[in-house]
């Protein structure tokens, strides 16, 4: 298996090199050279299995000579035996065709814990075979930050610095990055927006004379190994509930477009999906695209649900990868277009090929209904995301004999206030998440400009 950029101007790779790299040097994301398959017996063979074996038939036709199915079995069962939840990640049901696929019962309680514990032990082996230092850099809206250097806290090799916009995540999710006292770990509040934060992550690895000085990698789903993981829960879910005799429907609530992706890998890949529904909140780039081939960038509105405040949707581009029939040329010219303009719309022949995908825009009120709705009617208590989900999927309109699993990314005590303030009740940490709120806590405050976070991290990270 050998991974190529989606802009056509990068080297190809394999999974060890493009898990390491990231981004490609050309500015495009690494994707497989070609979608693998599994056959309707060996996804009826999923049945039964737990979760780290399902991972490890999902995720080994990516891996090529990068990883032998052993090794890939043991860094499995040690990712998710970090897990709370003996399922890894359970399904829940809300009614007679409504279910919650709950992501959140890693270290962080959040979905990006399933794909980052994984991420973590990867970029740990692979650069045990290397004398080289890895330099990890990230943007986060919220999760992926706290997930990641969870992950990575002190692993030798590996430096991470963090960027997240400053005063627009919660409390909670700040504090679970700037809590962590680990020295390799560096947490950068940017005075902007994430959209701002992801354009500097990209901007660093753009930078050659930068670039050059260090081995860069990323931890955002812009990283291939981090979205295969993902893929992952959409089979497990799926088989559950009678794939591949029957289809599933996936509501997902969707910023950077990663979570989402992994479900149409899933159905590239054979599993039978009907729909996958793109919940956005007013933040609605992606829904506008959906419902009206209009993608302008407008400016970011803070949310309740801050993971989904993004304007710019980075994963957005290996779909368009396939829309333009596999042509990077042909996507480098629509991406540098969209740079900078910030506008996009494609042809009816590209539209044809968005068939699977729905989408919806659910503002406040009705994100507060849902939660309610969740609360009263299932004894279900969601964080806000998960209920933007959840209102798209009651809205969808499916054929009753397709069960909708909607995906429930975060634990609802991430987001109290909001969640207290819909639903009356006020969500409580795990115990196992200890003293948060009576920890000191470490970040330093950088203005939304390339110069000054570059320097910032030139002077604590190891060159090549």
């Amino acid at each position: 298996m050998r991974y190529i950029s989606t802009r056509g101007g990068a080297a190809s790779l394999d999974f060890e090199g493009a898990t390491l790299a990231g981004l490609a040097s050309d500015g495009g994301l690494y994707v497989p050279e070609a979608w693998p398959a599994l056959s309707e017996a060996e996804i009826a063979g999923l049945a039964g299995l737990d979760y780290a074996e399902t991972a490890v038939r999902v995720m080994r036709p990516f891996l090529g000579d990068s990883l032998t199915e052993d090794e890939l079995r043991t860094l499995c069962r040690q990712a998710y035996g970090t897990f709370a939840h003996a399922g890894v990640t359970p399904l829940k049901q809300l009614d007679a065709q409504h279910w919650l696929l709950e992501l959140f019962h890693g270290p962080t309680l959040a979905f990006k814990d399933v794909a980052l514990q994984l991420l973590g032990l990867l970029f740990e082996r692979f650069l045990s075979r290397r004398s080289e230092h890895l330099t990890v850099v990230g943007a986060t809206s919220g999760d992926t930050g706290s997930a990641a250097i969870q992950a990575l806290a002190g692993r030798a090799k590996v430096d991470i610095f963090m960027l997240h916009p400053l005063g627009r995540v919660s409390e909670v999710q700040r504090r679970q990055m700037t809590t962590v006292m680990a020295p390799n770990v560096h947490n950068i509040a940017i005075r902007g927006t994430f959209d701002d934060a992801q354009a500097l992550v990209k901007a660093m690895f753009n930078d050659a004379s930068f670039a050059g000085r260090f081995h860069l990698s990323a931890v955002n789903s812009i990283n291939w190994a981090r979205l295969m993981a993902q893929v992952v829960y959409y089979f497990y879910a799926a088989v559950r509930l009678g794939a591949p005799r029957r289809t599933v429907a996936f509501s997902v609530p969707t910023g950077n477009f990663g979570d989402v992706f992994a479900g149409y890998v899933a159905a590239k890949m054979g599993l039978p999906v009907e729909r996958l529904i793109v919940a956005t909140n007013v933040n609605d780039i992606l829904a506008r695209f959906l419902t009206a081939n209009d993608m302008s960038a407008r400016p970011v509105e803070p949310s309740l649900s801050p993971s989904m405040d993004i304007q710019v949707s980075s994963n957005f581009e290996r779909l368009l990868f396939d829309l333009h029939d596999r042509d990077g040329a042909s996507l480098a010219r629509t991406m540098r277009d969209f740079e900078a303009t910030k506008r996009m719309s494609i042809p009816a022949d590209m539209r044809a090929g968005l068939g699977l995908f729905g989408s919806a825009r659910v503002d406040a009120d009705a994100m507060a209904m849902a939660l309610r709705r969740a609360s009263e009617k299932s004894c279900e208590l969601v964080d806000p995301h998960t209920a933007i989900a959840l209102a798209a999927a009651w809205d969808a309109g499916l054929p009753a004999d397709v069960p909708v699993v909607t995906l429930a990314t975060a634990h609802p005590a991430k987001f109290p206030e909001a969640v207290e303030r819909a639903s009356g009740q006020r969500p409580v940490l795990p115990a196992r998440m200890g003293n948060l709120f009576d920890r000191a806590e470490r970040y330093d405050t950088l203005p939304a400009e390339l110069a000054p976070i570059e320097a910032y991290v030139a002077e604590r990270a190891v060159a090549r």
